[in-house]
């Protein structure tokens, strides 16, 4: 199957459970020749052993996997001929950069000049021509990634996976990583499913976004989709909705709703079926405005400031005692008093029913 092409990988009902655990819950995905997808989630939300069982690495307890009308998941990893990248690197300390390129191909018999070729095209692509002869220890973390990345697409496979390929990485090495990957792609017309807990990363390079929780789909949908209509107070949650607000529903018509609360009036755009007396409103740091503009309005006690240069990251408390997240550039301080305002648009609200937001992202 090496280099072999194909309209959509699909995924049906895979399954994979752990000691009776569920580890994954019937993902059902399919995936278009040339796409790149990310599987987001938290530690522990399904995503590596969604992508172990589409490598080959761990076997399905339910479900099947298919490249267009040929079932794959009954095939070995070195029969599907998927090129992998890992957290870890994998490569062979002994072994110069160019041998660890050229490995995959040796294991898989291509001629010599063959294996010259594709060898020097991809130290080409991935810009490590002065570095060919080094061993791997004597590469930066970064070049090291680069090695891997080479090593996984030399023999063109028909789909590349990669797992937390940039965790090892410093925040600047991340972001130029990133931008490589993206090139690779688009410039290899590559197929790539990426494994990510990193919401900036999975947005900033995907096609698709697949978000797990707990083994289950939350939401598959473009970065836009996924990051302006989340489907759930999770999904939002994770995708940047810090402040989580709970607040008696006042009234609801034609898609929005009124919440109000000691010193709160809030209008927003209801993305759930408002189950109850009471709503959360899912509000982002950034789409708060200091300042009394148009209609939703909060007082604000100003707490805790931090500096990020052209503008500061801020907790404040509202009269009911909840913790407000926002950012300005204005500069405030400690004990400051701000009203705050949003618009209406940039108000989620989910019932309190609704799956909850991840506690580490709403504290």
């Amino acid at each position: 199957m090496q280099g072999e092409r194909f309209a959509e990988l699909r995924l049906e009902q895979v399954s994979r459970s752990f000691a009776g655990h569920v580890a994954l819950d019937r993902l059902d995905l399919t995936i278009g020749s040339g796409e790149f997808v990310a599987l987001l989630g938290p530690s522990g939300c399904g995503k590596s052993t969604a992508l172990n069982c589409l490598a080959g690495l761990l076997p399905l307890t339910g479900g099947s996997i298919w490249l267009d009308s040929k079932r794959i998941d009954t095939m070995p990893p070195e029969k599907r001929g998927f090129g992998m990248v890992f957290q870890n690197y994998a490569l062979f300390p002994h072994m110069s950069v160019r041998r660890n390129i050229a490995f995959g191909l040796k294991m898989r018999k291509t001629s010599k000049a063959e294996t010259k070729r594709r060898v020097d095209e991809a130290i080409k692509l991935v810009q490590l021509k002065e570095h060919a002869h080094k061993l791997p220890g004597q590469l930066s973390g970064g070049q090291q990634q680069r090695v891997a990345i080479a090593r996984a697409i030399v023999f063109e496979p028909a789909l590349v996976v990669m797992d937390e390929p940039l965790s090892n990485l410093d925040a600047k090495l991340r972001l130029e990583m990133r931008t490589e990957i993206r090139r690779l792609h688009q410039s290899l017309g590559l197929t790539t499913v990426y494994v990510t807990h990193d919401q900036e990363e999975a947005l900033s390079l995907a096609d698709r976004l697949v978000l797990l929780r707990d083994g289950v789909v939350q939401q598959i949908g473009t970065p836009e989709e996924v990051y302006t209509q989340p489907t759930n107070r999770y999904v939002a949650g994770f995708m940047g909705y810090r402040n989580m607000l709970e607040l008696a529903v006042e009234r609801e018509l034609n898609g929005q709703a009124v919440l109000t609360g000691p010193g709160v009036h809030l209008a927003g755009v209801v993305r759930d079926e408002l189950v109850g007396g009471h709503a959360i409103a899912a509000i982002r740091p950034e789409d708060f405005v200091v300042g009394a503009v148009g209609d939703n309005q909060l007082s604000v006690a100003v707490e805790v400031v931090e500096y990020h240069g052209r503008e500061q990251s801020a907790q404040g408390r509202l009269m009911n005692g909840d913790a407000v997240f926002f950012r300005t550039d204005k500069r405030l301080a400690p004990a400051d008093q701000v009203t705050l305002s949003v618009p209406t648009e940039r108000v989620l609200l989910f019932s309190t029913e609704a799956a909850a937001a991840p506690a580490e992202l709403v504290t």
